[in-house]
């Protein structure tokens, strides 16, 4: 497995996953989510997640749907979260293996470059 910058990552596409695939190990989730910061590793290295709280309720749902939109043009699908109508969370894994591969950080980096209203990007 290659580290690989942000950059590189957007570039690319999510390929379909089902099975086959070797998940990443911890320390290979490690090395590679020091290029996503916001995110985090939960769930003993099997997903990845990252948090936003949103100006207004409609901002939320502006960035869920956008998240939603991204997601089904990758055709790799988080987990989308929305609670106390502003706070917004996404958890990505590749279901089909159980645990992390490059399409999760894929899906990530391309999520973080999403402008929606009180986006760190606008």
């Amino acid at each position: 497995m290659d580290i690989q910058e942000a950059c590189t990552l957007r570039a690319k596409r999510c390929v379909p996953c089902e099975g086959g695939v070797p998940k990443y190990s911890l320390e290979e989730a490690q090395a590679q989510i020091v290029n996503h910061q916001d995110w985090q590793i939960i769930k003993d290295g099997q997903r990845i997640r990252r948090e936003w709280t949103a100006s207004n309720f409609m901002a939320a749902m502006q960035f869920f749907n956008a998240v939603a939109e991204l997601a089904e043009d990758e055709n790799h699908h988080p987990d989308i979260h929305l609670e106390g109508y502003r706070h917004v969370s996404v958890e990505i894994w590749t279901h089909a293996i159980g645990g992390l591969s490059e399409n999760d950080f894929i899906l990530a980096a391309k999520i973080d470059e999403i402008e929606w209203a009180g986006s760190p990007n606008t």
